[in-house]
């Protein structure tokens, strides 16, 4: 065992703990142990059972409201557990000031954070607080709830309905972020070219309606990651990436990011990916774990989710995980999440079905995805084995119709279907 974010050794009592204390309370709870060093060395304390006494008269003395905490004796009688679970009355100070884990270390929270604190321990979300901007308009907003559940009658008891509208309070912030104009950042697109010094287009949507914002992130998905085969006298449409799958990402950072802050969504559109980073960690209440098996899914914005809920761009129930994953299921390469403390990174790849190649196919397959063609010579730099065995791998990759083969001799080039 050693020190994390959860769990912090004291080799001796001393008032620094009590920082830790109000972190854990704060935020997701851990696990204090007195007597060992910071290397996970059991030192031991004197008297275990004044110590317990000496903890609990600080921690009622010291931090305020009262954290919900436990104490345990361990090692035979030589070290004490302190158990500090996450409270439901944030924030807990320690002398006026509220902490956070930093990895293993207690800082104190800015005053961002601190707003959220109080927000969290009044059950209030950014989303549900007055809108700065009383004079909205929701053309938008009126216009798909009509194509997409048809209403036709649309005034202050729909926003009413909706928890957008309070009439002591007026319009709250998910109320804004609907609205045809407002104050709010939206989405920063960039589409690379071969590499990242060549930007083939920027687009940045912001200070209108998430539902426009959402409408034209799909526009640009679809002028690069889709395209018309003709097959005899019909037009087919194919997806380089899963249409499906950049809709449930872009609808569920909308709904799940922080809005309190300035940043835009950032979507990085490569040739063989999509890269789309949302501002704001994993909400409270929810592990990396949670999170990535779809398990459960905490609301960060509870009435802009129940807007994108009712007009079917999303599964309010956080399936959304679950769902991109569910898309790639026959692909060869899936898709990526990366969570960090202050973004979560969503990766689709560009799909490619999975092949039953063995290991060593599969090397020389990532070498011809890269230009789609490619000579012997050109492919033995980059393999591990020789030459012969790798033109018996493309023979056989020939044979399960993975590739195709053009010209002869010296001039022979390998193609990927």
């Amino acid at each position: 065992m050693r020190e994390s974010r959860t769990i912090e050794f004291k080799e001796t009592i001393t008032n620094t703990f009590l920082k830790t204390v109000s972190a854990f309370s704060n935020y997701d709870g851990g696990e204090i142990f007195f007597g060992i060093d910071d290397d996970g060395n059991v030192k031991g304390l004197p008297d275990v059972k004044q110590s317990c006494l000496n903890i609990e008269n600080k921690i009622n003395d010291s931090i305020s409201p009262q954290p919900n905490y436990m104490l345990e004796i361990q090692n035979n009688d030589k070290t004490i557990k302190l158990t500090v679970k996450s409270g439901n009355q944030k924030p807990y100070l320690y002398k006026s000031k509220a902490y956070k884990r930093n990895d293993t270390a207690t800082i104190e929270v800015d005053t961002l954070e601190f707003s959220r604190l109080i927000l969290e321990g009044k059950n209030i979300g950014f989303e549900e607080l007055p809108c700065e901007d009383q004079d909205l308009t929701f053309d938008v907003l009126y216009q798909k709830l009509k194509e997409c559940i048809q209403i036709e009658t649309f005034n202050q008891d729909t926003l009413k309905t909706l928890n957008l509208y309070n009439s002591a309070s007026g319009y709250n912030n998910a109320a804004g972020l609907l609205a045809d104009k407002n104050h709010f950042p939206g989405i920063d697109i960039v589409k690379f070219g071969e590499n990242i010094s060549i930007i083939q287009k920027r687009a940045t949507f912001e200070n209108i309606s998430v539902l426009d914002v959402y409408e034209k992130s799909l526009e640009v998905f679809r002028d690069y990651y889709q395209y018309e085969e003709i097959q005899g006298v019909d037009r087919k449409k194919m997806e380089k990436i899963p249409e499906a799958a950049f809709r449930e990402a872009i609808a569920n950072v909308l709904i799940h990011r922080v809005w309190d802050v300035e940043s835009q969504i950032r979507v990085l559109m490569f040739d063989d990916r999509i890269e789309v980073v949302s501002p704001g960690g994993l909400p409270s209440g929810i592990t990396e774990d949670e999170y990535l098996s779809g398990k459960i899914s905490v609301l960060r914005n509870r009435n802009l989710a129940n807007v994108f809920y009712r007009l079917g761009f999303v599964e309010i129930f956080g399936t959304g995980i679950i769902r991109i994953k569910q898309l790639y299921e026959e692909g060869l390469k899936k898709p990526d999440f990366e969570v960090s403390e202050n973004t979560i990174k969503i990766v689709l790849p560009v799909f490619e079905k999975n092949l039953n190649l063995t290991e060593d196919e599969s090397t020389v397959y990532k070498i011809l995805s890269r230009t789609m063609l490619k000579s012997i010579s050109e492919i033995a730099p980059y393999v591990p084995f020789g030459k012969s065995k790798t033109t018996q791998l493309l023979k056989d990759m020939g044979q399960k119709g993975v590739i195709t083969v053009q010209g002869r001799g010296r001039g022979t080039k390998y193609i990927i279907k």
